[in-house]
């Protein structure tokens, strides 16, 4: 049995990896960071008894900024595969943070890395690692962009994230490490954190359409993104990981479409005008921004033989539908007179 281990296996990302992973026989191990309150709920459904006979997944407390500790984990577990989901990943909170943010994004991959490198070195036993890369990394640089396209990072987060490619690179070229990167553009789902552009406005428009709220409130509306379901960019990961030689994979749909049209779909979808309830709020524009994503996905397409499944107007579909039975259970708990609530939103 194969054995893999997911650092940031509670997020969206991590959470289809480990459906995907489970579903190939595999044994999967993910690393959770230590807190006085669970954050397990997108992989809550594919929880095992560790006790359990036959159980295939385990979870560990580690953090990508605790070198010795992802040490412990990788000589405890011994994986033949590492995906690096682990970040603070959000672009706008970079700004805010970004000594945390570099930290993490940047000394984080490094640190696993070296830990790689120790316990593969001592122990002779070969582990690939996947380190998820991001199309911020392009930020300025003009669309379509592919493996061969400069980086221009424009946030805090993008440029983190090139510092993470390049040692990747790196350590594969100077330690003969299998190490790949997936420069993956944007992808959504229904798990998608809530103050992510697609999820806020997904879950904002639904809950305006059974009158939970009466605005949704937005920055930049002409950004152009690449957006594609997080189900199928896993399926990338996975397949990097399996090719006899290590590499670099951009991986997108190659339809870009601006935050304007996204808004427009799912409006569209609930029968609302979005003119009547979207507002513009400065708070919400970058210092930076990135104006224009468009990835050429040739080489994945080519290499690998992936394809994405999922096209906009099925992610939106499925995004709609399921924030609008969420927000049918928020209005029967206030019809019961449970008070419900409101998470606040850190930007778009």
């Amino acid at each position: 049995m194969t054995r893999a281990l997911i650092t940031g296996i509670t997020g969206q990302d991590g959470s289809y990896l480990a459906e995907h992973l489970l579903a190939e026989g595999y044994e999967v191990h993910g690393l959770i960071r230590r807190a006085s309150t669970f954050n397990t709920d997108r992989i809550d459904h594919l929880y095992q008894d560790p006790h359990a006979p036959g159980a295939t997944l385990f979870l560990h407390h580690a953090d990508l900024t605790d070198g010795s500790g992802l040490r412990h984990v990788l000589e405890s577990v011994q994986p033949t595969e590492v995906y690096n989901l682990a970040a603070q990943s959000h672009v706008a909170v970079s700004f805010k943070q970004p000594e945390y943010s570099a930290d993490v994004d940047g000394l984080g991959p490094l640190r696993l890395l070296e830990a790689i490198r120790d316990v593969q070195g001592r122990t002779g036993q070969v582990i690939r690692m996947y380190q998820a890369g991001t199309s911020e990394m392009f930020g300025g640089s003009p669309p379509p962009q592919s493996e061969g396209t400069a980086f221009y990072p424009r946030s805090p987060y993008g440029a983190a994230k090139v510092m993470a490619h390049h040692l990747v690179v790196n350590y594969r070229e100077a330690y003969g490490l299998h190490a790949s990167n997936g420069i993956l553009f944007n992808h959504e789902s229904e798990r998608r954190g809530e103050t992510f552009v697609t999820r806020k406005i997904t879950r904002a428009a639904t809950r305006i359409k059974l009158g939970l709220q009466d605005v949704l409130y937005l920055g930049n509306l002409d950004a152009e993104r690449d957006w594609g379901h997080a189900e199928d960019y896993v399926r990338a990961m996975h397949l990097m990981l399996q090719q006899d030689e290590p590499g670099d994979y951009v991986i997108a749909t190659g339809e870009s479409h601006t935050v304007r049209s996204f808004v427009n779909k799912v409006f569209a979808a609930l029968g609302l005008e979005p003119e009547r309830y979207v507002r513009i709020d400065p708070n919400y524009y970058r210092p930076t921004e990135v104006d224009a994503l468009r990835g050429d996905a040739s080489r994945a397409r080519a290499a690998l033989g992936w394809e994405p499944r999922v096209g906009i107007d099925e992610l939106v579909r499925r995004m709609v539908a399921h924030d609008l039975e969420l927000a049918k259970q928020e209005l029967t708990l206030r019809k019961a007179g449970h008070v419900v609530a409101q998470r606040g939103a850190a930007g778009a």
